[in-house]
């Protein structure tokens, strides 16, 4: 099939191509004597001499090519020899003209023609560098080094005439002559330029050291600023006398003034060492201001390109911060911005570039930093001491419901000075200093933190007796429970919306000092001990509030246990001591929570550790209600119930706006007094059949321990004997403990699922709607 697909579309009438094609038929056909084979080998001779022949020739004919290239490739070798012999003794004449001129104008001083000239002869001296053998071209080179040796004698020794180092005056000014020599400068050796700057500012600085030598009144601190105002005066001199004598990228101006920094921070610090016993913080800081606004001066001037390494980079712009401790640190020493919590949603101001020339003179005050240092801490201690003198005098805050907890104001005076510390001491140093008072900060968060807010929490002792919270927690019959009044509560709620905030305002201020501090003592700035002692006074603070409010509710429980159970005859409304349990909760949560306003999740945590508190001692007191009847037991869980949906509800109770509760309380409400529920549930249950009642126990409760069981027979009324059989029982139908596991005789069974739960809660709600 395929050979005739391939016939249709590609007909050929080659033998080759046919289908019954064969080799040995077809090769006798060709050849079919041995004659016939005899001629196919003499031509094929015949082919091979004839393509040997054509060989020959193209060899014979490339060898005449070469004969002929080569003619031409030295004549081009020739012509370039001679154009290069042309440029060279073009080159040569010239430097040979130009030696002469540079040697003529050089004694007769044409430094504008030589600072043209000289340029041009050492660029063509350099295509002489592979000649240097040849003695005519050794002998022109040495000539030009003379010239040039002979041109930085003369130069220096032109500004030495117009410029004597000797006296402060000078004889001569700016000229024609200096500013052309200052050209070739450009040209010759580096040495002759830095020789040049060097003894000119030399001179022009010589009347400083003179004005303000040691021994001089106005060389002292306190006169700093005539130093600065010299300068500036001399600058403005300069630029009109000399601006133009020397080129724009020398930068002489900017010299003139780096060279000013190193003299007068050197001079400082020998002075200073001399009569460090004089120097006082207010005469450092002083120094230290006009001295940073000299250097900020400065920067906005000059560029920095005359610095020691020459170089001055561009300062990168950061993103905008996220610090809310710090806004705007350009301002000086004076300036007040207050620290407030809606900081952290206002944008941030990038970074101020680097300054060059921040610590070019200021830098000679580090070592005497120490003065500072030991102010700072003097002043800080003086302000916790009015800080506690002021709260004992004004009192605690005033309640404040309508806006939330009030944070003391004396936090925020706290930390405004401690950012001007910060700010004032970063731009004296950003090294130990730095590290030195981040040391005196943290001493004062910790004495703020106990003399200020844990100092000031209201105590839990009573007037007469010395009582403790414990005494106050105990039964006490026939009377009331010592409270809190309205201002301990919202005082207690100040400190502990006052220590949030100083929690969050130390951790920006670390991080702001790791800004600001020098990138090698980063990690010595850590202030998490003091982070901790803040968490401490909050979590002090919750406590309080909720041993309060627990306190309150003993009184209720106390009597909860002790009335006579088995003799309630009919199921009524709530009991007057659940009554009491949610007056006292109405009367403290809607203060805690209007005054924790701006700090939900410590509510929130207060709360729950209500919860947990208050549930499990329910339960304890419900386990004292013993013997009950039946209808005690029913009125015991309408109770309960009434008790259940009022800590739910507890988050928002007295509140127009009605929040659902966190999921974290709500799960630790419903799982504590769904157990109440049980229990009162099995206590209701009969406990005939024995086998059954023991089986609905461990079903419900999920307890496998003696001594509940044992308190669910007390609260039943049951007697010894029928205790006796029971717990044995119960321990028999105990499920096996795991493989692995020991029996400690109290396990607990797994969990109800939240179906089983939700089914026995439904259950729980019918049966209170029957006996109301």
């Amino acid at each position: 099939f395929m050979w005739k697909w391939q016939t249709q579309v590609f007909p050929s009438q080659d033998p080759l191509d046919r289908a019954d094609f064969n080799a040995v038929e077809y090769i006798n056909t060709l050849f079919p004597t041995e004659q016939a084979l005899e001629e196919a080998q003499k031509a094929i001779q015949q082919l091979f001499g004839k393509i040997k022949d054509i060989k020959d020739k193209a060899e014979k004919s490339e060898q005449m090519v070469k004969e002929i290239t080569r003619d031409i490739k030295q004549l081009d070798h020739a012509k370039r020899h001679l154009t290069t012999s042309i440029t060279t003794l073009n080159h040569l004449h010239m430097l040979a003209g130009g030696v002469d001129s540079l040697e003529a104008m050089t004694r007769r001083r044409q430094y504008g023609e030589v600072a043209n000239l000289l340029q041009g002869v050492v660029n063509v001296l350099e295509h002489f560098n592979k000649y240097m053998g040849i003695p005519q071209i050794r002998q022109l080179s040495e000539r030009v080094k003379a010239a040039q040796n002979e041109l930085g004698q003369q130069i220096l020794a032109d500004f030495e005439e117009a410029f004597p180092s000797q006296g402060t005056k000078r004889p001569g000014g700016p000229s024609n002559v200096l500013r052309d020599a200052c050209l070739v400068a450009n040209v010759l050796d580096p040495r002759i330029k830095q020789e040049i700057i060097k003894k000119f500012i030399k001179q022009h600085l010589s009347e400083y050291l003179v004005l303000f030598q040691e021994n001089q009144d106005v060389a002292w601190l306190d006169k700093i600023d005539r130093r600065y105002a010299w300068i500036k005066r001399q600058l403005v001199d300069y630029e009109e006398k000399y601006g133009r004598m020397f080129p724009p990228e020398w930068c002489m101006t900017e010299r003139i003034a780096v060279e000013f920094c190193h003299v007068t921070r050197a001079e400082l610090a020998k002075i200073m060492r001399t009569r460090a016993k004089e120097i006082e913080v207010k005469l450092l800081l002083f120094a230290i201001q006009r001295t940073t606004n000299f250097e900020g001066l400065l920067a906005k001037r000059f560029s920095g390109c005359t610095l020691a390494d020459g170089t001055v980079k561009k300062p990168e712009v950061p993103p905008p911060s996220t610090n809310p401790f710090l806004e705007d640190e350009t301002g000086t020493e004076t300036d007040e911005i207050v620290i407030e919590k809606s900081d952290m949603d206002k944008p941030k101001k990038p970074k101020v570039p680097d300054n060059p020339f921040h610590g070019i003179v200021s830098k000679c005050f580090e070592p005497h930093l120490y003065v500072y240092i030991e102010s700072q801490d003097k002043n800080l201690g003086e302000l916790i001491d009015r800080f506690v003198a002021d709260f004992k005098a004004q009192g605690p805050p005033k309640p404040n419901v309508d806006e939330g907890g009030a944070v003391l104001p004396s936090c925020a005076d706290l930390f405004v000075y401690y950012k001007k510390c910060m700010v004032q001491c970063s731009q004296l140093s950003t090294g130990e200093p730095m590290i030195a008072l981040t040391t005196i900060f943290q001493k004062y968060l910790r004495e703020y933190a106990w003399k200020i807010l844990s100092g000031n929490l209201p105590k839990t002792t009573s007037s007469s007796g010395g009582l403790t919270i414990t005494s106050l927690l105990k039964e006490k019959e026939g009377s009331e429970v010592a409270k809190f009044t309205l201002e301990e509560l919202c005082l207690i709620c100040s400190i502990l919306s006052t220590a949030e905030y100083c929690l969050a305002t130390t951790q920006q201020l670390e991080e702001k000092l790791k800004e600001k501090v020098d990138a090698s003592l980063v990690e010595r700035i850590n202030l998490t001990g003091e982070m901790d002692t803040f968490s401490i006074v909050i979590s002090n603070s919750i406590q309080l509030l909720v041993q309060d409010l627990d306190a309150a509710c003993d009184p209720a429980l106390t009597a909860m246990s002790k009335m006579q159970w088995q003799n309630v005859e009919h199921v009524g409304d709530q009991s007057p001591y659940v009554t009491s349990v949610i007056l006292h909760i109405k009367q403290n949560v809607p203060i805690i929570r209007d005054n924790l306003a701006s700090t939900r999740k410590y509510f929130t945590q207060f709360c729950i550790k209500f919860a947990n508190s208050f549930i499990p001692k329910f339960i304890n007191h419900l386990f004292k209600c013993k013997p009950i009847s039946m209808v005690g037991a029913e009125q015991l869980l309408l109770d309960t119930h009434s008790l259940k949906m009022v800590l739910l509800d507890l988050p928002s109770i007295g509140s127009q706006v009605v929040r659902k509760a966190p999921a974290s309380y709500t799960k630790i409400v419903v799982k504590g007094m769904t157990r109440a529920e049980m229990i009162l549930k099995v206590v209701m249950a009969p406990h005939e059949p024995p086998v059954v009642f023991v089986d609905n126990y461990i079903k419900l409760l999920a307890d496998c321990s003696n001594d509940t069981f044992q308190k669910i027979l007390d609260m039943k009324g049951l007697k010894r004997s029928e205790q006796s059989s029971m717990l044995d029982l119960f321990r028999q139908r105990l499920p096996a403990p795991p493989s692995g596991v020991e029996n400690t005789g109290s396990l607990s069974l797994s969990a109800p699922t939240p179906e089983q739960e939700s089914s026995r809660i439904r259950k729980l709600e019918k049966l209170i709607k029957k006996r109301l």
